[in-house]
């Protein structure tokens, strides 16, 4: 099972490599198949492969009759060389950029030299340096389909073909016997291990799964990052204390009840347990480092009598540090103080998990004493002739744990709007103050609810009966509160609030907190953000004029006061993409930043935008770097806050060069953003003219896409030609896929569910559906011109389109011709020839305005990568189809299609067929590099 160039020249030029390596990684699973299954699965999948190329049709037919057992492990074994050319290919991403980080230096100093040339001053540079704070946040959302089991192998490998290449380097040809040898063994143990999961996982599982990648982080790519970030600055005339915190981690896992109802306030407090338990364990790795490495003598240096009293005073409060260290290392003061941060980890451990309370000297409560405790020893270091130590290990020491914390990451908690109204109402009805909560309207409401959060009386008290739902939504705050007592201030910073439409729904989220001993209005206490989150196309345009009326109103500007005149504002892409379409999703959003931008700055108000992206650019992803500094200017002032989920996070952060990489592109597009797009730079009159361009782009778009998917045929269509019934049957998540209540149709469907369907059938109609006819009306009024205007000058629109390339040149609608043939009634066949139309208007379009021959033309090696990917996926999509035409059949009796989820299910003899599918669901969503 190899790759098979046509040409000797596509053994040559820059991934030539890359491809090499491929061809390796393809001949040993070729190997596997032959010894694990007999060589006649080897011949049939080197048969299939053969015969897409030459005749699609007949190895359509081919696979339409094959029996299940075999259908499966071909699919497995299309699947697997998926997950083999995956890795690989980031082993060489990773390699390749620590090439050019050799040859020109990393995104920080790339980054650098514009700010240099810029003339920044270094005050300037310096302020910006303490607001940085960048906050990549890990999220359950379910879009990651491989196991965890096949992910670690799939790291092993990894680690081999970096191993092999860095003794090639440092000793030239080196024999690949062994590495060979361990290539074979772990592709034979990924071929044995199940790539489907057995049970869904619940949040717990979620938790553990981002422990793995965040300890990663903790040991190797994170440090690496802010020592360069710190040395970076340093060049640039500005030193940074190893306290301050440029770069943090969160997560929502375990803390985002919104539709999820499995996330309980019990859940919160077991997953912040999960998180301490590695914490922990991260920390106590650091100071083992810090043992081995400070063996400076009292005998030879001095120590600051600071050190001295505090290692004395540990002594005394610590008698569980072994009398074997108190000898040895008596005359080792430095180690001895390590010893003692240990000790008071260990028993942080044990606090936490008995449920004590802290006791201030033994244990740590959040990390601010373990911080102190370091920067004594670094003090100390650097007043005594260890001034390398100091700036070295030790400060990155304390980078580390300013980073991380005890807690990996800091936990949001999210809900919807309408479950704190809930509670409210019940409250209220008690009180007796209010005939009906339920039918005051958003104004009245304010005026109530605002009135509540400066009263000084309770609101509710210990037994205000409540409904089952409403105690969960209420106790959430409760264990907000207590989980700060407990773990630290940092544990828990934000509550957001889902689909935020007016200030009535902050002021109810507020008002729980203050019940709950969270916010007071009249101290002038706030232990946490309340951050709403803007999701629909409504919602954005409307985000200023929200924002400015919550700024305006005197108490809740007292609560923003006390979390440091700072204001955090959550933008949804993927909601809003789903109902309006990619280009008035895109564009909203972008204005929506600068609106909340203008009023946060008139109110004196810092402000802070947190990106929901989704992995996909049909719900917001695309890359990091080139969506930053697409913002408009003034709208990132140091702090961003930016989703990570699903396979995005094992692209990003499997491969620690990778992960490296990935945080300090990152890192280095906001300082430079922050530095150096503070002002508009385009003429406003010229800007003026590609708004209104922009607008009439989206306003035709936006009917476009609406006419689509207001379609009543279209739930039918959808649930017909994908097998988005089958990503329950996946347990790749434990939220469930659809909303609460939701009907049959395509309304409640969640956005990753409705990425999932149209990404298998290769139709990817989020990702550029409505495009098309956007820019013809443009055009067609007479400003074709402009567009290339705006390419060529308007970062955000050329990011724009370079996204939409990305998702018509993964389009394959020839494929999905297929689905729609065998699985959609022919009454609904117009949809899809509605949905070529536009195909093939937006290539149009967009090849107008690049002045590319082709898609990707500029690209060769990406559209060559896609174009071999192909010869793998195509047999998977026969065989999907094939198998979901059956599939169907045994569920419903051949009578009629399903229209939902839930109406598919056959008799028990249909859980092979199952499991061929959803073998096949896998295999594509590696091959395409996305599930939803």
């Amino acid at each position: 099972m190899t790759e098979q160039p046509a040409h000797l020249d596509e053994r040559e030029g820059p991934d030539a490599e890359l491809r090499a390596d491929i061809r390796r990684i393809g001949t040993l699973l070729g190997q596997t198949l032959a010894r694990q299954e007999g060589r006649p699965l080897l011949d049939l999948v080197e048969e299939i492969r053969a015969l897409v190329r030459q005749d699609a049709p007949a190895a359509a037919e081919r696979l339409a009759a094959m029996d299940i057992t075999t259908g499966t492990k071909l699919a497995r074994a299309f699947s697997t060389y998926f997950h083999l050319a995956n890795i690989t290919e980031q082993v060489h991403r990773a390699r390749d950029l620590r090439r050019r980080r050799a040859k020109e230096g990393g995104w920080l100093d790339q980054a650098a030299k514009r700010i240099a040339e810029q003339g920044v001053p270094a005050d300037e540079i310096a302020a910006a340096a303490r607001r940085l704070a960048v906050r990549p946040v890990f999220t359950a959302h379910p879009t990651e389909a491989a196991r965890r089991s096949i992910l670690s192998k799939l790291r092993q490998v990894a680690d081999s073909l970096d191993a092999e290449s860095a003794a090639a380097v440092l000793y030239g040809d080196t024999d690949t016997t062994v590495s060979t040898k361990r290539f074979a063994e772990l592709i034979d143990l990924l071929w044995q291990t199940d790539e489907l999961r057995l049970d869904r996982p619940d949040p717990l599982d979620e938790a553990r799964n981002a422990v793995y990648y965040l300890k990663d982080l903790y040991a190797e790519a994170a440090p690496q990052v802010l020592d360069d970030l710190a040395e970076t600055l340093r060049r640039l005339g500005v030193e940074t204390a190893p306290t301050s915190r440029p770069l943090t981690f969160g997560s929502w896992i375990g803390g985002d009840r919104d539709g999820n109802p499995f996330v309980t306030p019990a859940v919160t407090r077991d997953v912040l347990l999960i998180q301490h338990e590695h914490g922990i364990q991260a920390a106590e790795k650091v100071m083992d480092k810090l043992i081995e490495e400070l063996s400076v003598s009292r005998r030879l240096r001095g120590v600051s009598l600071d050190l001295s009293a505090s290692l004395a005073q540990d002594l005394d409060n610590l008698p569980e540090v072994a009398a074997r260290f108190r000898r040895v290392n008596a005359e080792e003061p430095y180690r001895l103080k390590v010893r003692a941060i240990k000790a008071k980890l260990a028993n942080t451990r044990a606090r936490l998990q008995s449920g004590t309370p802290h006791v201030a000297g033994r244990d740590y409560l959040g990390s601010d004493e373990l911080i102190a405790d370091l920067e004594l020893m670094r003090a100390s270091l650097a007043r005594n002739s260890g001034q390398l130590s100091a700036v070295g290990v030790v400060a990155t020491a304390i980078r580390q744990v300013s980073a991380f914390g005890l807690q990996l990451a800091t936990l949001d908690v999210r809900e919807h709007a309408e479950k704190h109204h809930e509670v409210l109402q019940q409250m209220y009805t008690q009180v007796g103050e209010v005939e009906d909560y339920a039918t005051l309207d958003r104004t009245e409401r304010t005026k109530l609810l605002a009135t509540e959060l400066t009263g000084r009386r309770p609101l509710s008290s210990a037994d205000t009966p409540l409904t089952d739902s409403a105690r969960k939504t209420f106790d959430v705050f409760h264990t907000i509160r207590d989980a700060q007592d407990r773990f630290g201030m940092d544990v828990i910073e934000t509550y957001i609030i889902s689909m935020t439409l007016g200030v009535d729904d902050v002021l109810a989220a507020a008002v729980l907190a203050r019940e709950a001993g969270l916010i007071d209005i009249q101290t002038g206490r706030a232990r946490v953000n309340i951050v709403p989150l803007l999701e629909t196309p409504a919602e954005l345009d409307a985000g200023g004029d929200l924002l400015d009326e919550m700024l305006s109103m005197p108490a809740y500007r007292e609560i923003v006061r006390a979390r440091g005149d700072l204001q955090e504002v959550m933008l949804g892409y993927s909601d809003s993409n789903k109902e309006a379409g990619i280009t008035t999703s895109q564009w909203r959003i972008h204005k929506a930043q600068r609106s909340l931008r203008d009023v946060a700055a008139r109110h004196g108000v810092r402000l802070r935008l947190f990106h929901g992206r989704g992995g996909t650019v049909g719900r917001g992803g695309g890359p990091t770097h080139e969506a930053i500094l697409a913002q408009p200017y003034g709208t990132l002032d140091g702090a961003i806050k930016v989703t990570e989920q699903g396979e995005v996070i094992s692209d990003k952060y499997t491969v620690p060069a990778l992960a490296r990489e990935n945080l300090e592109l990152t890192t280095a597009a906001v300082l430079q953003a922050t530095l150096l797009h503070t002002t508009q730079t385009v003429d406003p009159a010229r800007l003026a003219v590609w708004d209104s361009t922009m607008d009439t782009a989206s306003d035709a778009a936006f009917q476009a896409y609406r006419a689509l998917v207001e379609n009543p045929d279209l739930p039918a269509y959808f649930w017909a030609a994908t097998p988005t019934e089958l990503l329950g049957a996946l347990n790749i998540g434990s939220r469930p896929a659809k909303r609460p209540n939701a009907d049959a149709g395509l309304g409640g469907l969640r956005a990753i569910p409705w990425v999932f369907g149209w990404t298998q059938t290769r139709q990817i109609v989020p990702g550029w559906f409505g495009v098309g006819s956007g820019l013809a009306a443009v055009r067609a009024a007479g400003q074709g011109d402009v567009l290339g205007e705006m390419h060529e000058n308007w970062q955000f629109f050329r990011t724009f389109l370079s996204n939409v390339a990305m998702m018509l040149a993964k389009t394959d609608l020839s494929i999905a011709r297929r689905y729609v043939e065998t699985l959609v009634p022919e009454n609904l066949h117009p949809i899809f020839a509605t949905i070529e139309a536009e195909y093939d208007r937006t290539v149009q379009e967009v090849l107008a305005i690049t002045g590319e021959p082709q898609i990707l033309a500029a690209q060769p090696e990406l559209s060559r990568t896609l174009g071999v990917r192909d010869t793998y996926l195509e047999p998977l999509h026969h065989l999907q189809v094939a198998l979901l035409r059956q599939y169907r059949d045994l569920g419903d009796g051949g009578r009629q299609l399903p229209t939902a989820p839930g109406t598919r299910r056959g008799p028990s003899d249909s859980t092979a067929l199952e499991r061929a599918l959803l073998t096949t669901v896998n295999g594509i969503a590696a091959g395409m590099r996305n599930t939803g």
